[in-house]
C-alpha cells in the first residue's frame, strides 16, 4: 500500500539517519513486531523496558510508511468529541479514553528524554468553532473536559480575536498537548532499543503468515523463515486486509510546510496547536526550525493517483485556508505531501487479540491520535504478554 505521496518535510530534514540490516537468516524468537514506524518503535520500547525480548521486522526502510507523513500533533482530544463518545461507548469508557490520551503525553515526554530526543515540545492547543452552530458543542465539551480535571479554558468570540487575531464564535484552549518529529523520534527509539538487545531488520517483507495455537510462522520475501510465539501487528493501515470485518475507513489528508520565517519567534498566541470543529478539519502547528505546518482538505480516498493529481490544488487550497486565518503572515509553501489515515466509527483504535488470528496482537492506532493511541496499545500488549490484567483492554477490543 502506498501510504504517502509528494515530498514529506521530515524525510528531507532528516534523510536516512541510520542503517538497519536486511533479514538474512532463519530466526526463532518469542515476540516479533511487524512494522517499522513510530507505532512499532513505541511498542518495542515498552516491551524492552519491561524485559520482554523481541525482534522488529519492517518491509520498507525504517520510518518510510505513514511515519514520514504524520504532522505529529500530540493531543488528548480524540477526533470524536467526548459528548459524542459518551453516546457511543458510555460515560465510563469514553471518559477513560480521554484521560488515557492525556496521560500518554507525559509518557511520550519520558520516552523522548530517555532515548535522547531533545525536540519534544509541550504545547497548548486551540480548538475553535468552525461555525456558529458549533458553539453549543464547545460549551458541552468544555464542561465535560473540566469535569475530568483537565486544564481547559472557554474563550468567547472576543477572547479568540484578542488572543489569536482571527474570528471564531468560540474556542477551547487547553494544555496537555505536544508536538514532535515522529520520524526522528522513531529512529532514536529504535537505536536505544537496539542498545538494549532489540534486533531490527528492514527491507524484509513478511509473506505467507500462518497463525496457529502454537505460534506464528512466516517467511520473508527473500525466503527466510521466522517463527515466533506472538506476533504484534504494528503495520497500521496495511493490516486492514487481514481483518474480516470492516473496522476502518481509509482517507487521504494533505499537508504543507512553509519556508523558514526569519526574525519571528511567535506567529500566534504561544504558537499553540490549532484545529477546528468541522469534520474535515484544518490543523496547524509550528516546527523547531521556524516554519509553519498545516494540513487538512481530507478526502475519502486512498488512491495514490488521486493524491498525486490533487497535490498542487490542495497545496494552494491549504495556503489559502491559512491566509484567511492569518492574512498578515506571509506563507510560502516549500514542502507538500499527502498521507493515509483511518477513521473508525467511534474514533478509537483497535488493540489486542483478534480471534481469527491466534497468537496475533494488534496495535492499530487509527484516527488523528495515532501516536498517543500507540502508547496505550503498547502498554496493553505488554500486559497481555506478561499475563497481567489491564482494565483498559476492553475499551479498544475488536469485539466492542
Amino acid at each position: 500500500m502506498d501510504l504517502s505521496t509528494g515530498l514529506p518535510f521530515w524525510l528531507v530534514k532528516n534523510g536516512l539517519p541510520y542503517d538497519y540490516p536486511q533479514l538474512d537468516k532463519n530466526i526463532n524468537c518469542d515476540v516479533v513486531i511487524l512494522g517499522g514506524g513510530i507505532t512499532a518503535a513505541i511498542n518495542a520500547f515498552i516491551l524492552i523496558e519491561a524485559g520482554i525480548p523481541c525482534v522488529l521486522v519492517e518491509k520498507r526502510s525504517i520510518g518510510l510508511g505513514s511515519t514520514i507523513a504524520t504532522t505529529a500533533l500530540l493531543q488528548y482530544q480524540i477526533d470524536t468529541p467526548l459528548s459524542k463518545l459518551i453516546e457511543l461507548r458510555g460515560e465510563e469508557q469514553a471518559r477513560k479514553a480521554y484521560l488515557l490520551c492525556a496521560e500518554t503525553i507525559e509518557t511520550l515526554a519520558k520516552i523522548s528524554k530517555k532515548v535522547g530526543y531533545h525536540d519534544f515540545e509541550r504545547k497548548s492547543s486551540l480548538y475553535f468553532a468552525s461555525y456558529k452552530k458549533d458553539v453549543d458543542l464547545l460549551k458541552k465539551e468544555y464542561a465535560l473536559h473540566k469535569s475530568l480535571g483537565l486544564d481547559i479554558k472557554y474563550w468567547d468570540e472576543n477572547k479568540v480575536k484578542e488572543k489569536m487575531g482571527f474570528s471564531a464564535a468560540a474556542a477551547l484552549y487547553s494544555d496537555h498537548s505536544a508536538q514532535i518529529d515522529a520520524y526522528k523520534l522513531c529512529h532514536l527509539i529504535l537505536q536505544y532499543c537496539i542498545s538494549k538487545g532489540l534486533k531490527v531488520y528492514d527491507r524484509s517483507e513478511m509473506v505467507d503468515i500462518k497463525h496457529s495455537k502454537s505460534g506464528v510462522a512466516m517467511k520473508s520475501i527473500q525466503g527466510h523463515k521466522v517463527n515466533c510465539k506472538k506476533l504484534i501487528y504494528a503495520t497500521g493501515f496495511e493490516v486492514v486486509d487481514l481483518i474480516e470485518k470492516k473496522i476502518v475507513q481509509l482517507f487521504s489528508t494533505w499537508a504543507i510546510v512553509s519556508q523558514q520565517i526569519e526574525h519571528k519567534k511567535e506567529f500566534w498566541h504561544n504558537n499553540c496547536l490549532i484545529w477546528e470543529s468541522k469534520e474535515a478539519y484544518l490543523y496547524i502547528r509550528t516546527t523547531a526550525d521556524n516554519r509553519i505546518m498545516l494540513g487538512g482538505r481530507d478526502e475519502e480516498t486512498n488512491n495514490p493517483k488521486v493524491r498525486i493529481d490533487k497535490l498542487d490544488l490542495k497545496t494552494q487550497q491549504l495556503a489559502d485556508d491559512f491566509a484567511k486565518l492569518f492574512p498578515k503572515l506571509s506563507f510560502q509553501p516549500e514542502f507538500s505531501w499527502a498521507g493515509t489515515f483511518g477513521v473508525t466509527k467511534d474514533g478509537l483504535p483497535f488493540i489486542g487479540h483478534y480471534e481469527p488470528k491466534p497468537n496475533g496482537l494488534f496495535s492499530l492506532g487509527f484516527g488523528g491520535n495515532g501516536i498517543t493511541f500507540s502508547v496505550i496499545a503498547a502498554e496493553i500488549i505488554r500486559d497481555i504478554l506478561l499475563e497481567k490484567y489491564n482494565p483498559n483492554e476492553a475499551i479498544f477490543a475488536f469485539d466492542r
